[in-house]
């Protein structure tokens, strides 16, 4: 039977409703069992109290919540403020390798050298250098994570075709025009990609920095409840952790379909033209 232009043209309205919002509720709940499901296997594999099961710990969390919600701002305030950081100034180091071939030279074979390191056994002397207090956390996690955010950007210059360029010059538009209109619609995609791959690594980053010389993070509060050997506290603090990340997942993907909608229409209409051959 013949698909007519009306029926491609419904079903594509029809896949265009779902993933406007990121995280709906019958994906999280989906989620949430599977992960309780397999929580659940573990704690009775196990049969110790070093795994708790998971409807314990989730009254645990809820009893504990104002506590661990105070470390939990804390850890968000530091990994928004890195991120930001990063962001911004990863994203003006990319655009100017990506637009200067000069630059490209010069400044890449540093990124490349530099990125590898295990940049996480600076901590020690961060701590030296900054004190005790939130900077040497961020600025910890901002070496970490800016190179992901140089590269993403560079790379979504570089892959602007050039007679697109050169179709934007001829009209005569300034600079600040042709960032709008062209480079930054090109590279943002690319950016919160990089995005969410350093909200990952940051949360690991902060959990690895908050376990020393401080006493308030989400971080902090897990290594204590284990060394007070109370895991029950501390899969409460893991659960708050995973939350934490869910949330600024679910920011980037709304943020996604806010400024980037071409992304996934065009990703939808593939779907469609796939489907119905």
């Amino acid at each position: 039977m013949t698909k007519t232009p009306d029926d491609k043209q419904k079903r594509y309205k029809l896949q265009l409703l779902w993933p406007v919002r990121p995280y709906p509720g019958i994906r999280l709940i989906y989620a949430v069992l599977c992960v309780a499901l397999i929580w659940t296997i573990l704690h009775i594999a196990v049969g110790k109290t070093v795994i708790p099961s998971p409807w314990q710990t989730a009254v645990n969390l809820a009893a504990l919540l104002p506590e661990i919600s105070r470390h939990l701002a804390v850890s968000l305030l530091r990994i928004l403020a890195a991120l930001l950081i990063a962001t911004v100034t990863g994203t003006a180091i990319g655009l100017w390798i990506g637009l200067s071939h000069k630059a490209d030279r010069l400044i890449t074979p540093i990124v490349y050298l530099l990125y590898p390191l295990p940049k996480i056994a600076f901590l020690p002397i961060l701590l030296i250098l900054f004190g005790l207090g939130n900077a040497p956390k961020i600025i910890l996690i901002v070496i970490i994570i800016i190179f992901q955010m140089i590269i993403a950007a560079r790379d979504g210059v570089h892959e602007i075709p050039p007679p697109l360029f050169h179709s934007v010059l001829s009209l005569g538009l300034g600079r600040w025009p042709l960032y709008r209109h062209l480079i930054l619609p090109a590279v943002t995609p690319k950016m919160l990609t990089a995005l969410r791959i350093s909200i990952g690594v940051s949360i690991s980053v902060l959990f690895f920095a908050e376990s020393f010389a401080t006493t308030g993070g989400i971080g902090y509060f897990i290594m204590n409840s284990w060394l007070m050997v109370n895991y029950v506290d501390m899969f409460s603090g893991i659960v708050a952790l995973g939350l934490l990340g869910l949330l600024l997942f679910s920011l980037v993907d709304w943020l996604e379909h806010r400024i980037c909608r071409w992304v996934k229409a065009g990703g939808l209409n593939n779907t469609v033209g796939d489907s119905s051959r």
